[in-house]
């Protein structure tokens, strides 16, 4: 008998000869693209203009067709290096790795996320996560205000999108689960208070960063950029639309519609929670183990809380907030006999290896932005934006370019790395308002990230919530857009009427 799938109900699937029939004339195609692109390409870097937009296209085409995002990314990677280093590519290949994987933004990520899946799974063995779902469930007995203690739950672990997107999705995936709740909704809400709230608040690490960048680029004085920053924040009109969006959605003010409507219905009328693939990316993983008679409720809010605290301690320092909470958490739980110290250190050892597959999905979109910014993809994006630059237009402009920019790339911060220099001497020389400019860029990320399949926001949230990340992007995508169209609406507004 085949085993069967537990979060979609459905055996496995098993390749037939027109499948593999199928799959390898695709792979037969790329190779002759990949032929053809090589060819074109000139020897120089600095001339590939429209070009560079190839490598970006064929992920798109890829990723539409196959529905396969891994791949599409190591493909599409390996396009952009064989243009750049023709058959020099492995060279280019292994510089580009060996910088990534050595990035202290990398070296970052593989700490803050690896201890969080830690986190995440100690909760889940004292009982925490049991205490707080029975806790919740007293409080939230309907759909809607299971939705929306989510959200709220979202909103409050406002200081990195990371520990967001962790703690929220999987604290609430066995509570939504419980009211036939689809896990590409769930991870809707969670992706939509993750970053869109962090960029609002002046708090979190997105703001220590970008501050940095602002002085970095000469917009603010040493030590100035939070304060310049907190400036921006009315003008982050994407971060404000899209984490309103989402009550709206829940209470039926906005209705579903487009994929999410379907999966909604998928997920009520067949009982399948999770659409096929998810258990790749489920970070919460099958492994067995007792949870305590009458689990504490203050096992699940004590860690949580002294997370918050200590990130904004040691100066909104995640990687120093996750490690502290380890130390703490160890004392908590011991004495309370909830965990052998064996015990605990397995548990430790589990949580980072879930956190391994979405881990080495990001890992390859940085791969894919590094690529990127080798063949000059950003520079050609915001080179051909200022041929129809106006110092009204500008704020939209900024928006819009940078967003597709963004969502192209899939990189956040290292897109705001890159454009944050070029857009303020930019706006200063056109006379426009330097703090409208800077959350231009600011939501554009927000933006850019929130639709894209292989951004680390969505990897993340998906992994959280046991949601396959092509369909979370493909269901919040529509709500993407309407919140990129009203945020457009707002910027042309307020381009005019500031200039």
């Amino acid at each position: 008998m085949n085993e069967t799938n537990v979060m979609n109900g459905t055996p496995p699937a098993v390749p037939n000869e027109n499948n593999l029939r199928r799959i390898n004339m695709e792979y037969f195609v790329i190779a002759i693209v990949f032929l053809a692109v090589i060819g074109l390409s000139p020897d120089d870097v600095k001339s590939f203009g429209a070009l560079s937009a190839i490598p970006s296209i064929f992920l798109l085409a890829f990723i539409f067709y196959t529905k396969r995002v891994l791949e599409g990314l190591t493909l599409a990677s390996l396009l952009g290096f064989l243009m750049a280093g023709k058959l020099n590519f492995f060279s280019e290949v292994n510089t580009t790795l060996t910088t990534v994987l050595t990035d202290g933004n990398t070296q970052w990520l593989f700490i803050v996320c690896g201890l969080m899946g830690s986190i995440i799974a100690l909760v889940e063995r004292s009982g925490g996560a049991e205490a707080f779902g029975r806790w919740v469930a007293k409080r939230a007995k309907t759909r809607k205000s299971t939705l929306l203690w989510t959200w709220i739950l979202g909103v409050m672990i406002f200081i990195d999108d990371y520990l967001n997107s962790l703690t929220v999705g999987a604290c609430m995936a066995p509570i939504t689960d419980k009211h036939k709740v689809s896990r590409e909704k769930l991870a809707y809400i969670v992706d939509s208070t993750a970053a869109p709230v962090c960029v609002l608040i002046p708090i979190s690490t997105w703001a220590v960063y970008i501050g940095s960048l602002l002085e970095q680029a000469g917009a603010a004085a040493e030590g100035e950029g939070v304060k310049f920053f907190i400036k921006t924040i009315p003008f982050n009109f994407y971060g404000w639309i899209a984490a309103l969006i989402v009550p709206l959605v829940i209470l039926g003010i906005i209705p579903l519609f487009g994929p999410m409507k379907k999966a909604e219905k998928r997920a009520r009328e067949e009982g399948i929670l999770a659409p096929p693939g998810s258990e790749k990316i489920d970070i919460h993983g099958n492994d067995s183990y007792d949870i305590p008679d009458n689990p504490k409720i203050f096992n699940f809010f004590l860690p949580i809380i002294f997370l918050v605290a200590s990130t904004i301690y040691f100066d909104v320092d995640m990687q120093a907030g996750v490690i502290a909470t380890v130390g703490f958490m160890f004392l908590l739980y011991i004495p309370q006999g909830l965990l052998s110290p064996e015990g605990f250190f397995d548990a430790c050892v589990t949580g980072i290896k879930q956190m391994l597959f979405p881990l080495l999905m990001v890992v390859l979109a940085f791969t894919f932005g590094a690529m990127n910014e080798k063949i000059g993809f950003l520079s050609f994006a915001i080179d051909s934006a200022k041929q129809i630059m106006t110092p009204q237009l500008l704020p939209l402009v900024i928006f819009v370019v940078l967003g597709i920019t963004e969502f192209i790339m899939g990189l956040s911060w290292g897109m705001y790395a890159i454009a944050v220099p070029i857009v303020i001497p930019l706006s200063q020389a056109m006379g426009v308002n330097l703090f409208m400019a800077v959350g231009a860029i600011c939501s554009a990320g927000v933006w850019g990230s929130h639709i894209c399949f292989y951004s680390d926001a969505t990897i993340l949230s998906s992994a959280a919530s046991g949601c396959d990340n092509y369909r979370h992007a493909v269901t919040q995508m529509p709500y993407g857009f309407l919140g990129a169209l009203l945020t457009g609406i707002m910027f042309l507004c307020a381009g005019y009427m500031a200039v």
